[in-house]
């Protein structure tokens, strides 16, 4: 059985720490709305009065998230959301390593600490050994692999 290691635990952890901490103060700030972030809410070419549509919707990827039943559907919900914040800074012409792939490395930190905090996820990387025995997560919960090794 593949379980999680208490060093993959906490790093798993402190990747979804850092990336819940970002995207909240994300979504809170679009609800406070300060001059700052009214300025470069139009410059990306979003009105003030949409900010708080996109403040509940990165708050409810975040809460999606952290409850661990739902972890996978909030991973998945924020990765479209920050798809839509890349697509933002290409069509501005924003710089790249900066501006265009920073949603793309907070996406890197949902997935990375929900990969290294949950075993049964790691079935489905494209790299991962195929194994014959049942995977388990850090809930305790038990899974079989998808794929099974071939006779030899």
């Amino acid at each position: 059985m593949q379980t999680v290691t208490k060093a993959q635990l906490w790093t798993g952890r402190i990747l979804s720490g850092i990336a819940v901490l970002f995207l909240t103060m994300d979504g809170v700030m679009k609800f406070v709305a300060p001059p700052e972030v009214l300025q470069g809410s139009e410059a990306l070419g979003y009105a003030a009065d949409r900010l708080p549509i996109m403040g509940t919707l990165v708050l409810t990827g975040v809460a999606l998230y952290l409850i661990p039943r739902t972890s996978v559907l909030g991973a998945i919900f924020l990765t479209g959301f920050l798809g839509g914040a890349v697509a933002t800074h290409v069509r501005v012409d924003n710089p790249l390593f900066s501006h265009v792939l920073f949603p793309t490395y907070v996406a890197a930190f949902i997935w990375g600490g929900l990969l290294l905090r949950d075993a049964r996820l790691r079935v489905f990387l494209p790299f991962a050994k195929a194994r014959s025995t049942p995977v388990e997560s850090e809930r305790g919960i038990t899974t079989p692999h998808l794929r099974e090794r071939t006779a030899q």
